[in-house]
């Protein structure tokens, strides 16, 4: 009977993860650059898979700078250092750009736009919007782990080891998003191939889904 009960209510979990825009998008962009891996670029149904399910994912981000603008517009810890501060609103206020000009992108893939070569454009500029984005995170998840590491340091605090790993897990992730977004706007063809994006990406976007994943696990565990 607990083995059942146990069952369900992970069955409930799961299923709670999946009613979110959220985890479907990050699944989504798993198989996306998982797809863009195995192809390194080249046609044929991987290629094919990338495409398709990259269109796709920008109907789960339609109008999604939403909640960037009031993430921006939110007033921040006040005992948060003011350098955080500054790199937490240019991360929210680029990726709302990005996400508004990527609203405009769909709507010339989806065929709504017909002018190829100015959506072209747009998705070009929109990239460079989400690769400030992505190194905003990265420099504010290194300060805060240098930051934790020199607290520890002095204080001696055993209670605050915990707090670096998430740290450390998001300055990894946004890292290599860099990388990614590195390799779609083709800055280093040379050194970041398609299927260096690809691995990047499939990595990125596993660790996503677990950060969306512990949260729901997080708060169904709270409302039992």
């Amino acid at each position: 009977m607990e083995s059942l009960e146990l069952t369900l209510r992970q069955l409930s979990v799961l299923a709670d993860y999946l009613d979110q825009a959220e985890a479907r998008d990050k699944i989504c962009r798993a198989i996306q650059y998982g797809s863009k891996f195995v192809s390194g670029g080249a046609e044929g149904v991987a290629n094919q898979v990338d495409s398709s399910t990259g269109l796709a994912r920008k109907v789960f981000r339609l109008l999604k700078s939403v909640n960037e603008l009031k993430a921006l517009g939110s007033p921040s810890i006040k005992t948060e250092k003011l350098p955080f501060v500054l790199l937490s609103k240019s991360k929210h206020s680029l990726m709302a750009t990005f996400l508004a000009l990527d609203n405009l992108v769909w709507a010339g893939r989806a065929g709504i736009y017909k002018n190829k070569r100015h959506t072209d454009f747009v998705s070009n500029i929109s990239l460079y919007f989400l690769l400030g984005s992505y190194a905003c995170s990265s420099l504010a998840e290194f300060g805060h782990i240098v930051l934790k590491k020199t607290r520890e340091s002095k204080e001696g605090n055993q209670e605050e080891k915990e707090h670096p790993y998430a740290h450390f897990l998001g300055f990894i992730k946004s890292s290599l998003d860099v990388v990614v977004t590195i390799g779609l706007l083709q800055l280093a063809p040379k050194s970041v191939t398609p299927r260096i994006t690809g691995a990047c990406g499939t990595v990125t976007s596993l660790i996503a889904c677990y950060e969306v994943f512990k949260e729901t696990s997080s708060t169904k565990s709270k409302m039992l």
